[in-house]
């Protein structure tokens, strides 16, 4: 009797680097890769380095009254996730006129997007 495994996408390794999307209207999307290197939070609080212009996000308990819940955008098991972050991109001053990604890096549990770089600016053709 043959011994089979049900294979299942997940037990890929992750194949990208983390990137951070800040797309119009000011939300912030994560790919899987961002999603796990923060191990895969339910809610992060936003944190912004004015002198360097960098975007942080580092998981907290969603208890907490600065907690920003972290949802599923689609049932795809590669994301990408969703973070709400209108009023925070509005009080920080940060251009959300065209949605663009960065590559994002892990420093000290915070996961950090430089964003006074260019990024690569995102669209999408919706067009059939």
């Amino acid at each position: 009797m043959p011994n089979f495994e049900t294979f299942s996408r997940q037990l890929l390794p992750l194949k990208s680097d983390p990137y951070v999307t800040l797309l119009k209207r000011g939300t912030i999307a994560l790919n899987r890769s961002a999603f796990a290197a923060l191990d895969e939070p339910d809610a992060v609080e936003l944190l912004y380095d004015r002198e360097r212009d960098i975007v942080g996000l580092r998981p907290i308990d969603p208890k907490a009254d600065h907690a920003n819940y972290v949802r599923r955008s689609s049932p795809s098991p590669s994301g990408p996730w969703l973070i709400s972050a209108m009023a925070f991109t509005k009080f920080y001053d940060i251009d959300t006129s065209v949605s663009r990604r960065w590559a994002a890096h892990l420093d000290a549990g915070i996961l950090c997007a430089d964003i006074s770089t260019a990024g690569i600016a995102i669209s999408r053709n919706r067009a059939r």
